[in-house]
């Protein structure tokens, strides 16, 4: 019901009572701007407000980083774009400046003591010593990220328009009473029925399949059927054999212990808490408090088995590791104001030994020789191959090996549906070569090198019917049995709609008929008597005949044979407590409908060909490959 209500928020009646709502929109007008083609292009434009190049860039590049935090790895902006990141970041700017132009033009502004109120509430805006607001650190704090004053007092300016027109909004659009009741008299209602189950016993079962049922059946599946083209090649790996580590000197495995030492070695670690204080004399007085064996009454940050070299501030990292053993400092000034450090645990470090870390140092070297290794056989196999050498003379001159995989498609999927194990770059160049090319070196990195050999190239093409034979004859069966059992239900349903008794109905095919009372429509029921039985009760008038599945091998057919209304008393509580939600529901769809509606005042756009220049991308986007995807655009 609720999704009914949502349907109804998005429809062409509700647009026409948000029209009426915000009749002042068309009050105000729009000017042309007949002098914007003269300046840098806007990458979006909305009425008085507008995103140059130089703002979405730097946006653009805020998005990047975030993106690299969240994912921890590396990301181009390329890579954005070909997840289409930079239309997102355009669909959705464009709205909210739509949505701004239009509120500032019609008389939505908060008054300024509102904004000065909000930016005095931001603690990084005080001084930590008199606990004033401090102007220069306002400033400062605004520079580190390059905001003005001007640009912190505008986000909020529009942030209180915005939720100053959601809470008005929601206030003059509560639902009425009827809506939640209507919901919850549906939940409470109560029915009886009766139903039985045909089996496939019952319906009897499909024959055998001539070939030509499977041919037709096959030619009808063709899509699922055909086989995609797939392509066989060979691989020169330029690493060492399996089994065949390069021998690592003592020498050079006590001259890398000797250069890490420092590194492998665990450090002291210290548990503590750091109170914070605004004043030197408030510091002291927590330091007296924790001396005592008092609570200061201040929330402290928790450090646990933490070294000095991650504690953020030297100067508290200074006085933990100052301590002789657990206890409470003094005051202590850090960079943003006064501090109390309460130490209660100390964990010793420990000296790495060589004979601890051998192990590692050895894998290490020994990666590292294995990477010069492949790069030196790399090299050789350059010379060789310009040298007029053929592929596999090259292999045997530089000590390198051949693999072949097996037919993969352009995805790297077997024959069989398995994924290949392979660096994508593989399956990539298999695409690039013509039957028989053989490729340049390629670095599929982390050291790695390979050269790819594209032996030969199977078209997509469909199987032969006995190499289908087995899949065929199966999936040709369940459909005409499923199709049997169908006609079987219907046709009984059909004796109960002409007025036979269901039980008697039931009788004749040798089936047990079911009787439930005061059935209610909820989850607990539904897994007593299964979604499709539950759907037939509840999807029916009295006395009307239902087929539904029971299960993946059986039909229900069942009568509904009386229907309880819900009690008003109980229904009451329970329609006003989902009253709040259904509002919310409908307030969402109705601002949707706003939103879209101030875009098309503000007549906004945004211009995607910009955003790529921006971004130093061509402005138009690279045509897909045939038979590709639509990409970025």
């Amino acid at each position: 019901m609720i999704s009914n209500f949502r349907n109804f928020a998005k429809s062409p009646w509700a647009i026409a009572i948000i029209g009426l709502i915000a009749v002042s929109f068309l009050i105000v007008g729009n000017e042309a701007d007949i002098f914007a083609s003269l300046g840098p292009r806007d990458v979006v434009k909305a009425g008085d407000r507008s995103v140059t190049q130089q703002e979405f860039l730097a946006d653009f590049d805020q998005v990047r980083a975030n993106y690299q935090e969240q994912t921890g790895a590396p990301v181009t902006t390329e890579d954005l774009v070909g997840q289409n990141i930079h239309i997102r970041y355009l669909e959705g700017k464009t709205q909210e400046l739509a949505f701004q132009n239009w509120a500032r033009r019609v008389g939505i502004r908060p008054g300024k003591e509102l904004v000065l109120k909000q930016i005095r509430q931001i603690p990084a805006f005080f001084n930590q010593i008199t606990g004033q607001f401090d102007e220069e650190a306002y400033r400062t704090v605004l520079q580190g990220e390059n905001m003005t004053p001007a640009d912190l007092e505008q986000d909020l300016t529009d942030q209180y328009a915005q939720n100053h027109f959601g809470a008005s909004l929601y206030a003059a659009a509560r639902v009425p009473r009827i809506y939640g009741a209507v919901i919850a008299n549906g939940a409470l209602e109560r029915r009886d029925g009766r139903w039985f189950a045909v089996t496939q016993e019952m319906a009897g079962t499909a024959p055998a399949p001539t070939d030509a049922q499977l041919t037709t059946f096959m030619n009808e599946n063709e899509a699922q059927l055909r086989r995609p083209e797939t392509r066989v090649a060979s691989i020169v790996l330029f690493d060492n054999p399996p089994g065949q580590a390069p021998e690592i000197s003592e020498e050079a495995i006590v001259e890398r212990f000797e250069f890490r030492k420092d590194s492998l070695s665990i450090p002291e670690r210290r548990t503590f808490a750091v109170y914070p204080a605004a004043s030197n004399e408030a510091a002291q007085r927590i330091s007296t408090a924790l001396k005592a064996g008092e609570n200061p009454g201040v929330e402290p940050t928790p450090y646990s088995e933490t070294p000095q070299s991650a504690v953020p501030d030297p100067a508290v990292g200074a006085a933990v590791f100052g301590l002789a053993r657990p206890g409470v400092s003094d005051p202590v000034q850090t960079r943003v104001g006064f501090a109390v450090v309460q130490v209660t645990a100390i964990q010793p470090g420990e000296a790495a030994t060589l004979e601890g870390v051998r192990e590692a140092i050895v894998q290490e070297l020994q990666a590292e020789a294995a990477t010069g290794a492949e790069f030196e056989r790399v090299e050789r196999y350059e010379a060789a191959r310009n040298s007029g050498m053929s592929l596999e003379q090259a292999v045997e001159e530089v000590g390198a090996r051949i693999i072949t995989l097996p037919a993969f498609t352009e995805q790297g999927f077997r024959a069989d549906g398995s994924q290949i194990n392979a660096p994508p770059q593989i399956f990539q160049t298999a695409w690039r070569l013509p039957e028989g090319g053989v490729s340049d070196v390629i670095d599929a990195g982390q050291g790695q090198y390979f050269v790819l050999r594209l032996d030969s190239i199977r078209p997509a093409a469909m199987p032969a019917l006995d190499d289908v034979r087995e899949i065929l004859v199966r999936e040709w069966t369940a459909r005409e049995n499923s199709r049997l059992l169908s006609a079987k239900a219907e046709e009984l349903a059909a004796r109960v709609r002409a007025g036979e008794d269901i039980a008697e109905v039931a009788r004749s095919v040798g089936a047990t008929l079911i009787t439930r009372e005061n059935t209610l429509q909820d989850e607990e029921t539904q897994q007593a008597i299964g979604p499709g039985v539950l759907q037939g009760l509840f999807g029916q008038a009295k006395g009307q005949v239902f087929v539904q599945p029971a299960s993946q091998t059986a039909f229900a057919v069942g009568v509904v044979d009386d229907i309880r209304a819900s009690d008003a008393a109980t229904v009451a509580p329970i329609a006003e407590r989902i009253r709040p939600r259904i509002t919310q529901d409908l307030v969402s769809g109705l601002g949707d409908s706003a939103i879209r509606w101030t875009q098309a005042n503000s007549k906004a756009s945004y211009d995607v060909g910009a955003a790529r220049q921006a971004l130093g991308l061509p402005e138009e986007a690279p045509a897909a490959p045939a038979g590709a995807a639509a990409g970025a655009q």
